[in-house]
């Protein structure tokens, strides 16, 4: 379990446009991934014995914030980094700038759709 720097060379695998809008989001924000502690370790549950064996799972830290981010969703490392850097810049974003957050603004759409949702009903009586 060593830290890692930071960087953007492992992600070939990744669309570049979404590591070009994952970049843009992190010069807006104005963050230093230098300051992002990077860990791999060794995965558990399903997946066999893949990944089971290889540390593949991803564990970011951000400590200015106290944020902790892991992240084992896929069997390759490369994704499990973008994914979980990509949450870890979600929950910055929470922090640090939640009026502009995509991530904000999705939970409150579903938080109205279920409201209304309950208060509307079906318009069905129980007998």
């Amino acid at each position: 379990m060593t830290d890692v720097p930071m960087n953007f060379t492992e992600l070939s695998e990744i669309k570049p446009a979404k590591v070009l809008e994952l970049k843009a989001r992190i010069a807006r924000l104005g963050l230093d991934l230098k300051l992002v502690e990077e860990q791999f370790i060794r995965g558990s549950g399903n997946g066999g014995q893949k990944i089971n064996k290889t540390s593949n799972t991803v564990l970011l830290k951000y400590p200015p914030l106290g944020l902790i981010v892991r992240c084992q969703r896929e069997r390759k490392r490369s994704l499990n980094r973008f994914i979980a850097l990509r949450e870890l810049v979600d929950k910055i974003e929470i922090k640090i700038s939640p009026e502009t957050s995509r991530r904000l603004r999705d939970i409150e759409k579903i938080r109205r759709r279920k409201a209304r949702n309950r208060s509307g009903g079906t318009g069905k009586t129980q007998v």
